[in-house]
């Protein structure tokens, strides 16, 4: 049974709600004032604060502040008899859920209690699921990909990995391993596309003292590394096609050669994939073998990018600054503006390229406080494909450097159909600004 503090001056206000809220099927505790609502929360066991908003002493904003200071992140819904947009808006910003004028009507006052620790429980789960999987992230894309682990983190299922370059594939092949019964074995991580493709038997499977020139000692392949354990194979499209069909016979046998070996040996291995590469097409066009990628692929998990999670955006922030302030020995903070425009980007190097952005801009930031222009600096100004192909110094470095800005004016400027107010804020120029810079560069509107 959920617990809910009542927050009223009026006597008869606090007991209304009491019963309501007990035939509701809610404990009830009660404060004449915020400083004895304080007490009640410091205790704890409180699961929603309804708060009004005008007390004497110190009043309901005051008190959800001094809530917030103390990192009570208990749901909080206002009540006042002097409702407007205004105090509406004031009270979200600090963190309220809700807000509803007196006197509240008893079912639309249940229902916003409902939703508050509904919403409530959302957070707690999300946390211990990110807590869990070393993963950040509440919406639902990452919420289905938690869930999808959680479901098949404790099976022996080999589980392919898909997504674009900097999704954090990686992170769920640990979290997968963290959380099966192979945990507190080996979890060995073997990059495909940086081994020599002379020394990918080798790696893989081991060799034996003299297999080949240059081997003057026994090797353990990553097999056997992995032996009990999780062997997660990282951007396996890679992995030379004469190869392939010894790593199948692997995955269906559990049994490996090494290089130079006279029998063969037995592995006991629960193996992960992940790629940023449509491998059906690989299949196709006889790059990979199809039989490989039926074994592989028995669970298909996707990472998502992040351009389909821009809510998570300023938690990974928040995470990548702390990070980065931290190792820099440095204290800095993102402005409200700062967070919007990182949201407005598409990242097409996903987390990894956020959380290497964050850490420029904490080292580079002029001041302690990160603002939007710092971001749209930071940010490539244009795709790639906004130079010529080819494109090299024509005439001195000032003439080529004069026509590569114009060449990007441009290009934001069609991207925005000649918005000039949201082209001035693409380019993180002040309006007046960008119709000099027009002029100096010789760019006219077109009809």
């Amino acid at each position: 049974m959920k617990t809910v503090l009542i927050v009223d001056d009026e006597k008869n206000m606090r007991s209304s709600l009491t019963t309501t809220f007990r035939l509701g099927g809610y404990r009830v505790e009660t404060a004449e004032n915020g400083h004895r609502a304080l007490e009640i929360v410091e205790r704890g066991a409180i699961d929603l604060v309804l708060l009004d908003l005008q007390m004497p002493g110190i009043d309901g904003y005051e008190t959800l502040r001094e809530l917030r200071r103390k990192e009570h992140e208990v749901p909080v819904i206002f009540l006042t008899a002097h409702g407007s947009v205004e105090l509406a808006v004031e009270a979200v910003k600090l963190g309220a859920f809700d807000f509803l004028e007196k006197p509240p009507h008893a079912d639309k006052i249940l229902l916003a209690v409902r939703n508050a620790l509904r919403q409530a429980e959302l957070v707690e789960e999300n946390l211990e699921l990110q807590s869990r999987f070393d993963m950040i992230g509440s919406s639902p894309p990452m919420r289905e990909l938690f869930e999808q682990i959680r479901r098949t983190a404790p099976t022996q299922a080999r589980v392919l990995i898909l997504g674009e370059n900097g999704t954090g594939k990686e992170l769920i092949a640990r979290a997968l391993h963290r959380h099966s019964p192979r945990a507190s074995r080996p979890f060995v991580c073997v990059n495909c596309a940086a081994i020599p493709r002379e020394l990918f038997e080798s790696e893989l499977f081991g060799h034996e003292r003299g297999a080949f020139t240059g081997a003057t000692t026994r090797r353990k392949g990553k097999f056997v590394r992995a032996h009990g354990g999780t062997l997660f194979l990282d951007e396996v499209a890679e992995i030379p096609r004469g190869l392939q069909a010894k790593l199948l016979r692997a995955l269906e046998g559990g049994e490996i050669e090494p290089v130079g070996a006279e029998r063969e040996q037995s592995v006991d291995v629960r193996v992960l994939a992940a790629t940023n590469r449509d491998l059906e097409q690989a299949v196709s066009c006889g790059d990979f073998r199809q039989d490989l990628y039926y074994r592989l692929q028995v669970v298909t998990l996707r990472a998502p990018a992040l351009r389909e999670r821009r809510q998570d955006i300023p938690e990974l922030s928040a995470r990548f600054l702390r990070q980065a302030c931290e190792e820099n020995h440095l204290r800095r903070t993102l402005s409200d503006a700062a967070v919007e425009r990182l949201g407005h980007y598409d990242f097409p190097g996903n987390v990894r390229e956020l959380k290497n952005l964050i850490e420029r801009l904490v080292i580079l930031a002029p001041d302690d406080v990160i603002e939007a222009n710092d971001v749209t600096h930071a940010l490539p100004a244009g795709p790639i494909s906004d130079v010529p192909a080819g494109a090299g110094l024509r005439g001195t470095l000032r003439e080529t450097m004069i026509g590569f800005e114009r060449q990007v004016v441009l290009q934001v400027l069609r991207d925005h159909e000649w918005r000039m107010t949201a082209a001035a804020e693409r380019l993180g120029l002040e309006r007046s600004h960008l119709y000099k810079k027009l002029k100096a560069l010789g760019i006219e509107k077109p009809e």
